[in-house]
């Protein structure tokens, strides 16, 4: 796989993107998803360019953190996935942000365990998929409030999972919804638009795209 042609190419589609809806592509975080791949493709990517990486699972993070620490190589490190409250404590050691908090227990634990003030992002169930973990749409002012009581965490946005659709524009009403639910909220952040949807995410907003497959491959 040419990691570094592909990147290029999503590069590209990020900038056009952007220029349709009259945004500066540097306002966009391009994030790689390494999951599953081995932490030979993560360097390759860090060397390709890359400086966020998204993982979905803590154990595999932990060995790839590892493993590009001893290289020398400290790229920002995005939990993407679901996170159970048995991984906390190893999770908030070796993230820099996490994206999916789904639920109030999960910031508490997240609150608690954390010796720094972590970022964190509200996942949220846009599109009211029961496949699909996050809050409701009507919970997340709410949930904000509550989350701002936490003292070590900084509540920077809002993610969202669009549904896989034949034809990526379908989904454009879901990341309307979550950037409309954003601008009510006051936070900054949208994380939102993997590799089928990114443009459309783009063009509704989001300033964190997480791209996968069109990296890689697969």
């Amino acid at each position: 796989m040419d990691i570094a042609r592909n990147l290029q190419e999503v590069r590209e589609r990020i900038a056009r993107a952007a220029s349709r809806a009259q945004r500066s592509p540097d306002e966009i975080t391009l994030i790689a998803v390494t999951k599953g791949l081995s932490s030979y493709a993560v360097q390759a990517a860090i060397e390709a360019g890359i400086d966020n990486i998204g993982e979905n699972r803590v154990q595999e993070a932990a060995i790839k953190v590892s493993e590009l620490q001893s290289s020398g190589l400290k790229p920002v490190w995005h939990m993407i996935g679901h996170l159970q409250r048995n991984k906390v404590k190893t999770a908030v050691d070796i993230f820099d942000i996490i994206h999916s908090v789904d639920s109030l227990r999960l910031a508490m634990e997240l609150n608690e365990r954390t010796k720094r003030v972590m970022p964190v992002m509200l996942q949220v169930n846009v599109s009211q998929e029961h496949t699909k973990g996050g809050f409701a749409v009507a919970e997340v002012p709410d949930v904000v409030s509550s989350l701002r009581q936490l003292t070590r965490l900084e509540v920077t946005g809002l993610m969202t999972i669009a549904p896989l659709m034949s034809d990526p524009v379908e989904t454009r009403p879901i990341f309307r919804s979550l950037r409309q639910l954003r601008d009510t909220t006051g936070l900054r952040h949208l994380s939102m638009g993997m590799s089928d949807d990114f443009e459309v995410a783009i063009e509704e907003g989001a300033t964190m795209v997480r791209i996968g497959r069109a990296i890689f491959g697969g």
